[in-house]
């Protein structure tokens, strides 16, 4: 427990520091990252505690998709009598904060109903948490035309943003929507969801595909990983073939489970649920450089 409250409150601290830094730049129209200074913030932050305070809306809102992603697992294990550890954190002084949360399981799965629960709850419970937050996050944020034209980098948008960006802000362009810190948590959060729901080795959606499939799933895996490193060609995001490579060594395959009675129909149809935010939350291309673009001073 002393570790996970550790972990919780560096992450805090990192992810509120970055945040001062985003609350700075949204009130300024700045792109919301600088890569080569954002380390700074740290030294502005140790110098006048104070800005610490524009960082929590960001932070609080991140955390709190995160934890109810995480505790949605955790719940799930409780409920299936699964030993379950509480959340670890992992703080990161770069970027946004963090690079998310997980949980460590401390007893066998005994069937594909236990291991599906368990997949499905920390998806759903974490796009509970943000759908209030891109609502109001959104809501609160600002057209600025040009604003991508101004960073070294620019941020995809999910089809779930799309269109909730083009009923607030009609003919804006998503990469030009000045996002508010709170927007930018969620988008963080729709993100790690899309992300966990990578059908492929011990991700949420790896789990959930076994649950429904058994043995069937390393073909699947197989044709996500092959997506992925399409993906990358296509668009150049690095990180696709970062997950491909680390998913083709060890995502092919799902332990067993003893008890492989097929799922209910409600299941079934929670799957179905799955994949339809699998595709409102998933970015093509998360982050992408723009070359050739002037960079701010």
């Amino acid at each position: 427990l002393i570790l996970q409250l550790a972990l919780l409150a560096a992450t805090f601290f990192t992810t509120t520091a970055l945040g001062a830094r985003l609350a700075r730049n949204f009130d300024a129209n700045l792109p919301p990252f600088d890569l080569e200074t954002d380390i700074y913030v740290f030294l502005a932050v140790w110098r006048n505690p104070r800005l610490l305070l524009d960082g929590l809306p960001y932070s609080l809102t991140l955390l709190g998709i995160l934890l109810a992603h995480e505790f949605g697992h955790y719940f799930a294990c409780r409920f299936h009598q699964i030993r379950a550890s509480l959340p670890y954190f992992l703080p990161v002084p770069l970027g946004f904060g963090t690079f998310g949360a997980f949980i460590r399981l401390r007893s066998a799965i005994r069937s594909r109903a236990e291991l599906f629960d368990v997949g499905a709850a920390g998806p759903l419970a974490g796009m509970l948490a943000t759908i209030p937050a891109l609502g109001i996050g959104l809501a609160l944020s600002r057209a600025a035309p040009g604003l991508s034209a101004q960073s070294d980098v620019s941020f995809g948008t999910p089809l779930l943003m799309r269109a909730a960006a083009w009923f607030l802000f009609p003919g804006a362009a998503p990469e030009d929507l000045n996002l508010r810190p709170v927007a930018r948590a969620a988008w963080i959060g729709l993100l790690a969801t899309s992300f966990n729901l990578l059908p492929v080795g011990q991700f949420d959606g790896g789990h959930l595909v076994y649950a429904r499939f058994g043995d069937k799933h390393r073909w699947v895996a197989l044709a996500a990983i092959l997506a992925l490193f399409a993906l990358w060609a296509a668009t150049l995001f690095h990180g696709w073939l970062l997950v491909a490579l680390i998913m083709a060594w060890l995502g092919r395959k799902h332990f067993a489970v003893v008890d492989d009675t097929p799922l209910g129909p409600g299941r079934r149809a929670v799957l179905a649920l799955a994949a339809v935010i699998f595709i409102l939350t998933f970015i093509p291309a998360p982050v992408q450089y723009n070359t050739g673009q002037a960079l701010l001073p």
